[in-house]
């Protein structure tokens, strides 16, 4: 059973983290980093040779408008897909890369692909509340369409992908009108995992500090500022993802996005619980022996040419 759930956990981690999944929002901060503790070492010891790694270039003026580009080593016949991910921290915390495995991990699987692989970092609230992570996703989306083409990638091909609070910044950018860009986002396909697509306050929503932070205290303003508010306006092929164990909400307003998304275009978009995995260990695990989610997505950039 074990060995079916992770492939390639110990059982020892292999039991914690299904233990992890029935209790997970009892306190998710102490079980997200429970996950990665799980996760770090095995990613240790997951071969990087053949992947060049450039990190820390500036996109923008602040200390963390900045980016890592994985690029697999030796030529190609072809322009690559471009993937670009964002990561999570409910707006308050944060980094691209975590500790020196995660989330780095995402990136080195679709290099290992074959694809160039961006790993964004953005500005954090309060500092920089809404609409500034979805502002810095804009200059880091033109920073790879300019220089894509340095790096052997496809700058028409680029995939955006964002986890946590890290999709609604990707959701807002290609969607809500007052951040989406006027001469288009440039972004080819979008890819949405556990993503908060809703401003709430909720008591029993751990983040709810961070919903203040960033979207501010107003709670009447939050249907305007909440990316599924706008999901009419996602014109890209979209790819929606949810852990079986999730922060409260977190799937609920998944499928809330599902089902507008579906409304709009007269059909509805990929959708994909990933079952066992939570909130954390859905991204943690790419790259290791387990690909359960990596294939999915591979396969919607690869046959999602249209919605």
């Amino acid at each position: 059973m074990r060995d079916k759930v992770f492939p390639g956990l110990p059982d020892q981690s292999a039991d914690a983290l299904l233990a992890l999944g029935p209790v997970w929002r009892k306190d998710i901060n102490r079980h997200r980093q429970a996950v990665v503790d799980i996760y770090t070492p095995l990613h240790s010891a997951v071969g990087k040779d053949g992947i060049i790694v450039t990190r820390d270039i500036a996109y923008g003026e602040h200390v963390r408008q900045k980016l890592d580009v994985y690029l697999p080593a030796g030529d190609s016949t072809q322009r690559r897909p471009v993937v670009m991910f964002v990561h999570g921290g409910a707006f308050l915390r944060g980094n691209m890369n975590s500790n020196e495995q995660i989330y780095g991990n995402v990136l080195y699987y679709f290099a290992h692909q074959g694809m160039v692989g961006i790993n964004v970092e953005y500005r954090l609230a309060p500092e920089a509340p809404y609409p500034a992570g979805s502002d810095d996703v804009a200059a880091a989306v033109a920073w790879a369409r300019a220089h894509a083409h340095e790096y052997g990638g496809d700058p028409d091909q680029i995939i955006l992908i964002g986890h946590s609070a890290g999709g609604a910044h990707a959701a807002s950018y290609i969607a809500d009108p007052r951040v989406r860009p006027a001469a288009g986002h440039g972004v080819a396909k979008l890819v949405l995992i556990s993503a908060r697509l809703r401003a709430d306050v909720h008591a029993d929503n751990p983040n709810a500090g961070g919903v203040r932070a960033y979207w501010g205290e107003d709670a009447e303003l939050y249907e305007q500022v909440s990316p599924v508010t706008y999901a009419a306006n996602i014109d890209v092929p979209l790819m929606i993802a949810i852990a079986e164990h999730e922060n409260p909400y977190l799937d609920i307003y998944a499928a809330e996005l599902f089902w507008r998304v579906g409304q709009a275009r007269g059909r509805t978009p990929r959708f994909v619980q990933v079952r066992h995995h939570n909130h954390t260990s859905i991204v943690a695990h790419m790259d290791t022996g387990d690909d359960v989610l990596g294939r999915q997505i591979l396969d919607f950039i690869e046959t999602a040419d249209r919605w």
